[in-house]
């Protein structure tokens, strides 16, 4: 098990599978250098919570031979990989979810691979290749800026954003992530793009 593998290990609670799950995250972190492993608070539709790991951060996403990094986020339920994880995309404040095919207006991710998820066959780096490939084909948001009154049901709206997150944990082991102005300055909000 490498060390990041073990680092993963040690923060998810005894409920998981700890190995088999800090494996698929390494594996998935070596692929996609933008995302972390984050054990955070999911909100469940029916008001309850619980403390879950997730995977967060942007994956890189090519619409019209330019690659765009879309800020996501896979929660893990305990129960995982018998289950498949819960993802959404997490839109920045320059951007907005366009409802489609397989997001919903909440940011939702309904893809057939989650559908169909089977233990065994399905992991998180074939999740991840198959969410790049289909915002490729159904870009999941759009950019506001450069629009002037944007309309919320505006056809037109197409992808702009293209600036790489930046990743930053203090020292009790939080980590949060940035993503720079267009100006090269950072938000001041915390907490700008948890899930």
């Amino acid at each position: 098990m490498s060390y990041c593998e073990e680092k993963i290990k040690k923060k998810l609670p005894k409920t998981y599978l700890r190995k088999h799950v800090a494996h698929e995250i390494g594996v998935a972190l070596t692929f996609y250098k933008h995302l972390v492993p984050v054990m955070d608070k999911y909100f469940y539709n029916d008001g309850t919570s619980k403390d879950l790991m997730s995977i967060t951060g942007t994956i890189p996403v090519k619409f019209d031979d330019k690659t765009y990094n879309i800020p996501v986020c896979l929660w893990l339920e305990e129960s995982y990989p018998q289950t498949a994880p819960i993802c959404y995309v997490r839109p920045t404040r320059e951007m907005k979810v366009l409802k489609g095919t397989f997001v919903s207006s909440d940011g939702k991710v309904e893809l057939p691979y989650l559908d169909e998820w089977k233990t065994g066959e399905c992991d998180l780096v074939s999740l991840l290749q198959v969410m790049c490939v289909m915002f490729g084909d159904f870009p999941p948001v759009c950019s506001l800026l450069h629009q002037p009154n944007p309309e919320p049901e505006q056809a037109s709206c197409w992808l702009q954003f293209q600036r790489e997150a930046q990743i930053y944990s203090d020292s009790n082991g939080s980590m949060y992530m940035y993503l720079p102005r267009e100006d090269g300055q950072f938000f001041q909000q915390e907490h700008e793009t948890t899930c």
